[in-house]
């Protein structure tokens, strides 16, 4: 087994910033919604390969985004850069991309409209800072790690350990404190908060 040490690079997300935050996502953010699989934190799935500084504006473009609705987001997600990419796309799926992820405007429905669509986390070399915090807390897995891989590859993600393995080599990434880990875990900061709070 080869093991690939990546950098330290990107976004750190002080905990003062969680414990601060209050329900501003509760018009966007649906009830339930969980970490795939939670009994385990390893996520498995279909690489997609994207480059560096893909925005929010490709993510899920402007003209969307005078509605709410989420499965909306889904059918238009990525279309951006890659109009076939949400009716390719399967749930589970992870999206492999370089540095400097989700730049561009701060909209928080860049990581839902991924999230909807079955993305099931984002590997990437860096993460704009406000894509890394709206990603965790609406719940979408990210980990910042340089795996080498081909689009249809099959991933592994190891959250808890850091770990991206693409057959057999394994690149050691940054691997996410706990208290974001638990916010992911719970599905994201308002869930996460509800349930401190012994409302669910």
């Amino acid at each position: 087994m080869k093991v690939n040490v990546t950098a330290a690079v990107g976004c750190r997300m002080g905990k003062e910033y969680y414990q601060g935050m209050r329900s501003m996502y509760d018009v966007i953010f649906e009830q339930g919604d969980t970490l795939q699989d939670v009994g385990s934190i390893m996520i498995k799935g279909k690489a997609w390969i994207f480059g560096d500084d893909v925005d929010t504006d490709v993510i899920i473009p402007g003209k969307y985004l005078r509605t709410r609705d989420r499965h909306l987001w889904a059918e238009h997600v990525m279309e951006g850069i890659d109009p076939q990419f949400a009716s390719r796309v399967g749930k589970g799926d992870i999206i492999v991309a370089g540095e400097n992820f989700g730049s561009g405007s701060s909209r928080e429905q860049a990581p839902l409209a991924l999230k909807e669509a079955g993305v099931a986390a984002v590997v990437a070399r860096s993460f704009a800072r406000i894509f890394y915090r709206n990603s965790i807390n609406v719940g979408l897995p990210l980990i910042e790690a340089q795996p080498v891989c081909q689009e249809g590859d099959l991933v592994e993600v190891d959250l808890q350990a850091g770990t991206v393995r693409v057959e057999d080599r394994v690149y050691q990434g940054t691997r996410l404190p706990d208290f974001l880990m638990a916010i992911l875990k719970d599905g994201g900061l308002v869930a996460h908060r509800r349930r401190e709070r012994g409302l669910d």
